[in-house]
This record gives structure tokens, sequence and C-alpha cells, in this order.
């Protein structure tokens, strides 16, 4: 067996043993190579093939670190991050970077039944599952039906939570596009991914009562989730 079998042999045990959780940053590479006793080329022949197998990831100019294996995430009527994540056996996470109202755009009046430049409150931030990013979000509300909605979102960090403090104690999905994009340089710094990977897109509406409240856009780490249907989808 060559050196970087054995390495990576090594490493693999230790992942499967719990002795490297998901999410754990390995030792320096200098480190590595002088417990294995090899040079830096073989450890990285090692740590390469880990990658390719799914269990290491690396970001650069941060080191290697230890895959998770892909959440699954259930698409259906009454989606909510928060329980889907936990239902996975996860920890949910949400960093909320920005909300804003401004005029709407085309494309998110006639999600949202509005006219083009009615007003609408505008959510973005980060999903995080067990402490790292798995998404990026955009979520658009209609700002006449909820003019409190900019508040609550600041204080619950939850949609859900915040709709409810609106009294929209419930909603549902009614549509959801899933397309295929390519990861830009600001994306991939707030996903920690490298520019040009993989990321699925979700575009979805949600509705109260027979009227529009929710449009939106989520960029999912492609290798960090699974996107399930249920079976009369």
């Amino acid at each position: 067996m060559s050196l970087w079998q054995s390495i990576a042999d090594n490493l693999r045990g230790e992942i499967a043993r719990g002795l490297w959780p998901p999410g754990t940053k390995l030792p320096a590479e200098a480190e590595l190579a002088a417990r294995f006793g090899v040079n830096r080329h073989t450890l990285r022949h090692a740590t390469k093939v880990l990658a390719d197998e799914g269990l290491l990831y690396s970001r650069r100019g941060a080191g290697v670190f230890v895959a998770a294996s892909p959440v699954d995430y259930p698409l259906g009527d009454r989606v909510r991050f928060h329980r889907n994540i936990e239902l996975a056996g996860k920890v949910p996470g949400r960093v909320l970077d920005a909300v804003m109202t401004r005029p709407s755009d085309a494309a998110e009046a006639s999600a949202l039944g509005l006219s083009t430049g009615d007003r609408v409150h505008v959510a973005e931030g980060v999903s995080m599952v067990d402490y790292r990013p798995v998404a990026l979000f955009r979520t658009v509300f209609p700002a006449d039906r909820m003019p409190d909605l900019p508040a609550a979102l600041r204080e619950r960090k939850s949609v859900t939570a915040a709709l409810a403090a609106c009294g929209i104690d419930d909603y549902r999905r009614i549509s959801t596009r899933v397309t295929a994009r390519i990861a830009d340089a600001t994306q991939a710094v707030k996903l920690q991914i490298d520019p040009g990977e993989p990321l699925l897109r979700t575009e979805a509406i949600s509705e109260s009562q027979g009227r529009p409240v929710e449009h939106g856009l989520t960029w999912w780490a492609a290798e960090r989730v699974t996107l399930t249907l249920p079976h009369d989808s």
C-alpha cells in the first residue's frame, strides 16, 4: 500500500469513529505531514482522495475541514426551515444580513400580485445547518399588508414567527421552482465555497387566505443539501 493510501485510510477511519466531527478543521498541513512522516505532496494526495469522496472540503486560506453529510430538506406546501432542520436531527440557524423596504421589481410584483413599483419588505441572509452555511436567501413580502414586519424580522429572526406577529398565523407554499446555478464570488464568500461551485436555486411563492404573502429565492450549496419531494408531488 502506498503512503498516501495509508494516510487516507487512517484519516477515513478516524472520521468514521467520530474523532473528527463534521465541521472540524484538520490540523495544519505541516503538522499532519510531520505526524505521518511524509512530505506535503503525499499528504495533499491523501486529503484530495478524501475530498473526492466527500469526506473533506477545503476553504481557500482557511484550511481543510471535515464535511457533514448532505441534509435532506423536504419541499412541501408547509415548508419551515427551522422545523425541517430539527427533524433531520441537526441544528438550524439563520443570520439576517439586511432588512429593507423598497419598490418591487417586475418579477416580485408578479409573484405577489402587486403592480411594479409597489413597496415591498426584503430580508436577506444566510441559512445555517450545524453552524455551517448551507444557503443564501432573499425573501420579499408585500409592505402594505404587514407594515410592522421589518421590526418583527429583526427581533425574531424567523419568518414564521415574524409573520405570526403581524397577524399571519398560517401560510402555505403554492409553487416551487428549482433551477441550477453557479456560485459567483460574493455567493462563494458567504457560503464558504469556491466560486464556480454548483448551487441549487429555489423560487417559491406562499399565500395566506388566498393572497400571496411571500416570494422567496434561495441559493443552496448543492453539496450540502438534498432537496426532496413528497410522493404525491
